[in-house]
Parts: C-alpha cells; sequence; structure tokens
C-alpha cells in the first residue's frame, strides 16, 4: 500500500516514466544510478533529470564517488522514507482541505445545472445568463447538492483512512531513526570509554621522570 502512495506522488512529481522507480530505491542502500537507468530502460541524463526532480522536495539522497581512472563522478541513490511519508502527509492533508471547502461551498451556495448539456453553473453564472444555458438555450434547474456532498464525504473516509496508515508508517519509521541515532550515541560513548581507559593504562605503565638534584657549588673551608 505505501509503494502503491509513493509511486503516485512520484508521478506527480517526474512523470508516468518515474513510476517504476520506486521498485529500484530502497531507504536501506545507496543504488548505482546506471544501474537505475537500465532498468528504467532510459538515458544516463533522462535517469538523472528524474532523479534530480525527485530531489528538490527532498524525497531521495545521493552520494557520489569518483573513478580514479576515468576522473568523473558516478551517483548513488536512494530514497528516504520519512521525508517521503512526510510529503505524502502533507498532500492528503491538502487533498482533503480542498474538499472541505468544496463541502462547505454546496452547503451554503447554490448550483444550477442545463438538463440537456449537463453543464453545471454557479449562482453568479446562472444570473449572469438569466438561468439559460449558453450553450444551448435550455432553461437551468436548481442542483441537489446532497449526492455531491455526499460523495465527498465518501472521499474524505477514504482519505482518512490512508492518512491513518501513513501516520502508522511514520511512527514505525521515526522509532527506526531513534533507534539508530541510539545506536550512533551508544557507539560513540564506547569508543571515546575505551579511548580514555588506554589513555589511562599508557600513563600507569609509563615510569616516573626522577627529578635531577641541582648541583650545588661546595663551599671552601675556611
Amino acid at each position: 500500500m505505501l509503494k502503491k502512495f509513493l509511486k503516485e506522488i512520484i508521478v506527480s512529481i517526474a512523470g508516468k516514466q518515474a513510476e517504476t522507480i520506486i521498485d529500484l530505491l530502497d531507504g536501506k542502500k545507496y543504488i548505482n544510478e546506471f544501474i537505475i537507468a537500465k532498468k528504467l530502460n532510459l538515458t544516463i541524463n533522462q535517469t538523472r533529470n528524474i532523479l534530480y526532480k525527485i530531489s528538490d522536495h527532498g524525497l531521495v539522497s545521493f552520494i557520489r564517488k569518483k573513478d580514479k581512472k576515468k576522473g568523473w563522478y558516478t551517483y548513488f541513490w536512494k530514497l528516504e522514507i520519512l521525508k517521503c511519508l512526510e510529503f505524502l502527509k502533507a498532500d492528503i492533508n491538502k487533498k482533503m482541505d480542498q474538499i472541505y471547502h468544496q463541502i462547505k461551498s454546496r452547503e451554503t451556495k447554490e448550483f444550477y445545472i442545463c438538463p440537456k448539456c449537463n453543464i453545471e453553473f454557479n449562482e453568479e453564472n446562472a444570473l449572469i445568463h438569466n438561468f439559460a444555458c449558453n450553450e444551448c438555450g435550455e432553461i437551468m434547474s436548481r442542483k441537489d447538492n446532497a449526492p455531491v456532498i455526499k460523495e465527498y464525504n465518501k472521499e474524505i473516509d477514504k482519505l482518512r483512512k490512508e492518512l491513518g496508515f501513513v501516520d502508522e508508517e511514520l511512527k514505525i519509521e521515526r522509532e527506526k531513526l531513534e533507534k539508530s541515532k541510539a545506536r550512533e550515541i551508544s557507539k560513540e560513548e564506547k569508543l571515546k570509554k575505551e579511548k580514555r581507559k588506554k589513555t589511562s593504562e599508557k600513563t600507569k605503565r609509563k615510569p616516573a621522570k626522577i627529578k635531577k638534584k641541582s648541583k650545588k657549588s661546595k663551599k671552601k673551608k675556611k
């Protein structure tokens, strides 16, 4: 289900030819761009253009390695799952806001329809045309907004379910990230502790310096 949503986002950003890129990239390892180009059946420049478009939204990241013999750079790409989910959540919320706006409009305003052409008019445009269709001249009839509102509410319910799924995936990914950070901190602390221990042991093994007594000039006996 997540892959399906991600594909929809990638297509909206970079076009239909970018859809299968989700099948190639994951959030664990970086993939050679030449392998991606081969799998997509695209040139390397076409592939890079797609990846750059997606990268502009922060949904993929890359590292580059220089070919010591040829002197050029090869890019390796990875999907940023957490950022993809955050982008997806924002996109769903945006769609829901737009539908809520439409519902409010249907609940507070009158709409008219031409029974012949099936063209819809809001009240302002209906008044401008004297409630006659500007295409065929047929008299408009008032539209029942209840079925339209019902369909909008169905769409809202669907988006809410999708949002719940995305929130659950976000929770999982954030927990993974926190655990990863905790492991890194623990690893760093362990290395620091080992370093301090080695330094301490080295200091203990080091022989103490014996201070040389300064030579005092002998006084002559009188």
